[in-house]
């Protein structure tokens, strides 16, 4: 598994934060009274901000996120995935990989949210997320976290490999 540096995975949770809290509304608006997706982000900037590490506080949000993107799975697809890249964003304090996992999800919960033209508003979230990491890590995404338009309509991946 591929190491980084405490500081890149700050600056992976603090942009994971920033996709997920882009498609939070996507959430919110269709379950207002659940906080627990916003609260993995705030957890996860909190990390960020203090450094202090709580496994369990950490664990406990992401999965907390988790069960809210199941409550909202089946009936609304993007306020499922924008669950869950709350819930992926909080995670990237453990395992800085999960970061990818937050974008993945904000792109999904984009492309589900807009029926007429997903592929465009996931291509163009995707271009977002890029400028917001340095060059290097920019880089990486773009290799890992892809978009590709098949017969059957838009798929997003994350390319694992030994690294992942």
């Amino acid at each position: 598994m591929k190491r980084y540096s405490r500081e890149h995975q700050r600056l992976m949770a603090t942009w994971a934060a920033g996709c997920a809290e882009r498609v939070l509304p996507l959430f919110e608006r269709a379950h207002p009274e659940d906080g627990r997706p916003r609260r993995a982000i705030e957890v996860c900037r909190s990390w960020v901000d203090t450094g202090v590490f709580r496994m369990a506080e950490i664990r406990g949000a992401s999965l907390d996120a988790h069960a809210a993107a199941r409550t909202a799975k089946g009936n609304d697809d993007a306020a499922c995935f924008a669950a869950r890249a709350a819930g992926q964003a909080v995670a990237t304090a453990h395992v800085p990989q999960h970061a990818f996992g937050g974008s993945y999800y904000a792109l999904k919960a984009v492309a589900a949210a807009d029926r007429e033209q997903p592929e465009t508003a996931a291509t163009t979230e995707r271009e977002w997320q890029a400028q917001q990491l340095s060059d290097d890590l920019k880089q990486e995404f773009l290799a890992r976290v892809i978009i590709e338009t098949r017969r059957t309509g838009i798929f997003i991946t994350v390319r694992k490999d030994e690294d992942f």
